[in-house]
């Protein structure tokens, strides 16, 4: 069984090192050696723990051998992006000015998966300072898409998504204020969940660890995999206040109706620029889909999404023009240029003008969370097109703001702190096009159910061999 063990999901291999059918040292060598066998053609994993990884699964064989109590991650390894501390190794950005920014102390979502049982395998590549969604970093290079190598992996979770999808880790952790945990999976064809704001913790132990209002509100971190089944998973590991971060919030996992089949809004050409026809294709095949599972769909567009977009856009882009005389210091050339593009396309707010954003998003907030009364889910792409080529976003300026039109159905979640899962909805020119369900703040359980109808009409698709298309 060995050879295959990569090709099992974080779930699989618990209950496996749990009933003794294999050792966490088997599950650990099987993934190192298909990081050895695959990460040169996908440049995914960045830092491999090998040392670490092997000390760990020693341990956990240990503790399963004495009879000890294990946590439901017992023995699995984890991948964890370059922007979140593992206590040892560089809290990167992605970027060289970082590569000795060494943490002296776990992230809370690293501390509570190795609570779990969980192993920490290896370090994950990402854009610079996490402000592009194709994975380009200044001093890691690119992450290749394992479903065709000229097209992007998505970011900013890049990494983590080309490494799930190739089989390099079974579950791993990114983060998302634009996008960047569904992002990539909408290009590499896994699962990921963008959690309410305050659902799981996140502090740094390095400076700055106090950030600007849009990064608090809007920013989160959360849990990718290749299914539904270990997203779940991870979120409920992950979840719950931690004295580290003072808005994260001990709220419920689960609610009485989370399988419930409700009324979904369904949006399958957002609102404020243009949509691929394949991609409406996609989801509207969703929005079928959960109709035949009992769910009662319409095409309806919630109060005044693009008011949301424009939010989003103007509230981010005054938090980054603030942080601008140090980013530029350490942004690799091309971060630069496509955060200079959005900066001539999004004027600058005043402090009336700030002022006036945290009081609309308010406003925004109430009308959707009333939406949600009448529609409890939300069912839209992920971009407007699929997956682009290496480098497309920074071309020029124009190619930068067709980014920011082609990623607008992303918005809404940050702006308004909302829940998101993201999952596989079909494929387009051989390439997986990746469908969200939003939900009303903490319901995360109801759009997790809802995702798991969809994989079960869809399939699961990877983990892949590189380049299966042959390009």
């Amino acid at each position: 069984m060995g050879e295959q063990l990569w090709r099992k999901g974080a779930g699989e291999l618990a209950a496996l090192i749990r009933d003794r059918a294999v050792s966490a040292s088997e599950v650990v060598e099987a993934h190192l050696a298909r990081i050895e066998e695959v990460n040169p053609e996908l440049n995914a994993v960045t830092v491999v723990l090998t040392e670490e990884a092997r000390d760990g699964a020693r341990r956990a064989d240990r503790a399963v051998a004495e009879g000890a109590e294990l946590g439901p991650l017992h023995g699995v390894p984890v991948t964890i992006k370059e922007n979140i501390d593992v206590a040892g190794t560089a809290t990167t950005q992605g970027m060289a000015a970082l590569a000795g920014a060494i943490a002296a102390q776990d992230a809370p979502v690293v501390e509570r998966l190795r609570a779990a049982g969980a192993i920490v395998l290896g370090r994950t590549n990402m854009p610079d300072s996490g402000l592009r969604i194709a994975t380009e970093s200044s001093l890691r290079g690119t992450t290749n898409n394992p479903w065709r190598r000229g097209r992007t992996a998505g970011g900013s979770s890049g990494g983590e998504a080309a490494a799930l999808a190739s089989g390099m880790s079974p579950l791993g952790v990114g983060n998302d204020l634009g996008g960047s945990l569904r992002n990539p999976a909408h290009c590499c064809g896994i699962s990921s969940l963008k959690p309410t704001t305050g659902r799981i913790p996140q502090a740094t132990d390095l400076e700055p660890r106090d950030l600007p209002p849009s990064i608090q509100l809007m920013g989160v971190a959360g849990p990718m995999a290749r299914t539904v089944a270990d997203v779940r998973l991870g979120y409920g590991i992950l979840s719950g206040a931690h004295p580290r971060d003072p808005i994260s919030v001990p709220a419920p996992l689960h609610h009485p109706d989370a399988a419930q089949r409700v009324r979904v809004a369904l949006i399958a050409e957002p609102p404020g620029g243009s949509t691929d026809s394949r991609v409406a294709d996609v989801v509207r095949q969703a929005g079928a889909q959960l109709a035949t599972a009992g769910y009662e769909v319409e095409e309806v567009t919630p109060p005044e999404y693009e008011a949301v977009l424009d939010l989003w856009r103007r509230f981010l882009m005054t938090d980054v023009r603030i942080m601008w005389p140090g980013l530029a210091q350490i942004l690799g050339q091309q971060g630069k240029d496509f955060v200079l593009a959005a900066f001539d396309e999004i004027p600058a707010l005043d402090r009336d003008g700030y002022i006036g954003v945290l009081i609309q998003r308010q406003r925004l907030q109430r009308l959707w969370s009333e939406f949600f009364l009448d529609y409890p889910l939300i069912l839209s792409p992920i971009w407007a097109r699929p997956g682009f080529e290496h480098g497309w976003d920074v071309v020029d300026p124009d190619h930068s703001l067709a980014t920011l039109e082609l990623l607008r159905p992303v918005m809404p979640a940050n702006a308004l702190g909302l829940p998101a899962v993201a999952t596989t909805g079909g494929f387009a020119d051989g390439m997986p096009v990746g469908v969200q369900l939003m939900a009303a703040a903490f319901r995360e359980d109801r759009a997790l159910s809802a995702a798991e109808v969809l994989e079960a009409a869809v399939g699961v698709h990877t983990p892949i061999d590189p380049f299966v298309s042959g390009q």
